[in-house]
């Protein structure tokens, strides 16, 4: 078994860009996180002016948005293998069919694979993924439903899949009870009940158990209550993540939905008075606290998902590590609007983008 975070985080090679918002005096990495970045250069001249608009490419494959993160702005998705736009409005109901009983069963396949990423330019991130994504399927059900994850470990190291929520001991992901660890090339089905409503999430709970989740192993669980909730006109879930690239006990970028300042280039597109509900899921590791706040606006606010009315009506909320909830929010006023970490190191290092209004 491997021993710590350090034997599992590979040191990538810098070989392009540094967060234009990192310090100089630090050689060019935020203060107290990782090891300076030396000996890394950037990308050699081509002789020619590029120019390019937000949301486009050049030949490296990096959007110029000209925004204050990475020089070259953010990687395309196809190069990257993580589409954060594609994941925000992708929840995965599963394939259904019907028992005995008249209830609703649910199931899935979930593979934990080995995958690169490329997180920032010229930065390869050799993550743990479920289905080859960072962050896993987003899984939907209805509350009653009966649920079956077919989980398939193809990965190196032992895995398995953890559920927030009520289930059997047995069924709950964690080593040493009912099937435990599923190790390489074994698979094991998850049964239980869609239980209570609400926003949650999975993620692997394997030891050691902080790079195990990390690496990429978690996703967004949502849970529809029996009766519904007043429809909204977009849906989507954010999760809020971390990449630690040094083998450290912090983390060196962060991300809504995998990718560091994509929504920066690709602002999330809305509709002006549209009610828009988004689940919002905090999976970051090393650092104890994550928040989400949005300018020129405010929310309704839903601690976890569990209840049908708000705690709270605000422009900044803060969560733990696995606290969630849901931001239900209309825009009176088009235009482009930010949204980010209210911890300055965390959006210049990547949690930042843009709500785009288009009028009504």
């Amino acid at each position: 078994m491997l021993s710590g975070a350090a034997a599992l985080a590979a040191v990538p090679a810098f070989s392009a860009l540094t967060p234009v918002g990192a310090r100089a005096s630090d050689g060019g990495q935020h203060a107290g996180h990782g090891t300076p970045n030396q000996g890394a250069a950037a990308p050699a001249s081509t002789g020619e002016q590029v120019t390019a608009k937000a949301g486009t490419a050049d030949a490296t494959g990096m959007s110029h948005a000209g925004h204050a993160g990475f020089a070259g702005g953010s990687v395309m998705p196809d190069r990257a293998g993580i589409d954060p736009t594609a994941i925000l409005r992708d929840f995965d109901r599963g394939k259904t069919s019907t028992l005995p009983d008249g209830r609703t069963l649910r199931e899935w396949d979930i593979i934990a694979v080995d995958k690169d990423f490329e997180i920032a330019p010229g930065v390869t991130f050799p993550g743990w993924s479920y289905n080859g994504r960072i962050p896993g399927p987003t899984l939907w059900a209805r509350e009653g439903d009966l649920l079956r994850i077919h989980f398939t470990n193809a990965g190196a190291h032992p895995h398995t899949m953890h559920f927030h929520g009520v289930h059997r001991a047995e069924m709950d992901g964690t080593p040493g009870i009912g099937a435990g660890s599923i190790s390489p090339g074994q698979s094991f089905t998850y049964e239980f009940d869609a239980t209570p409503f609400g926003t949650h999430l999975y993620h692997c709970h394997q030891s050691p158990l902080a790079p195990h989740i990390a690496k990429g192993l978690y996703g967004g669980f949502i849970i529809e209550p029996k009766v519904g909730r007043p429809a909204a006109d977009d849906e989507m879930v954010m999760v809020m993540n971390g990449y630690n690239t040094d083998g450290g006990d912090d983390n060196e970028f962060y991300s809504v939905n995998g990718l560091p300042f994509h929504f920066m280039d690709f602002p999330v597109q809305v509709k002006q008075n549209a009610l828009i509900r988004i689940h919002l899921i905090n999976v970051l590791e090393y650092d104890p606290i994550n928040s989400f706040h949005v300018h020129g606006n405010f929310f309704h606010y839903y601690p976890t998902g569990t209840m049908l009315t708000p705690s709270e009506f605000t422009d900044t909320i803060s969560q733990v590590q696995g606290q969630r909830g849901i931001v239900e929010i209309r825009f009176p006023y088009p235009g482009k609007y930010m949204f980010h970490a209210h911890k300055t190191e965390f959006a210049e290092l990547g949690w930042m983008g843009f709500f785009e209004v288009s009028p009504a």
